[in-house]
């Protein structure tokens, strides 16, 4: 999606289709807590929140916090810890 208008970062997610900018932004207008928003490389956290100013051709950046798995594995067995162990790596 290309907003050539947005000035800042704030702009931009409102701009968002209603619901993307429903799964980032909470009712108060804040970036949700398991949402990253970067602009290139710096996460907005960092640089401002959503005041952070977009320079022309910026690339924004959302992504969505990923979790799950069997903690109770890897807290009762060290070794399952391992890629390896857990398969990620293929046979």
């Amino acid at each position: 999606m290309v907003l050539e208008e947005a000035r800042d970062v704030g702009e931009a997610l409102r701009a968002l289709p209603l619901g993307a900018r429903d799964r980032v932004l909470d009712e108060r207008g804040r970036v949700r807590p398991h949402v990253n928003v970067f602009v290139g490389a710096d996460n907005v956290r960092d640089t401002g929140g959503l005041a952070t100013r977009l320079a022309d051709g910026a690339e924004l950046h959302v992504i969505a916090a990923v979790s799950g798995g069997a903690p109770s594995l890897w807290l009762d067995d060290p070794s399952a810890r391992s890629p390896e162990a857990s398969g990620m790596l293929g046979p």
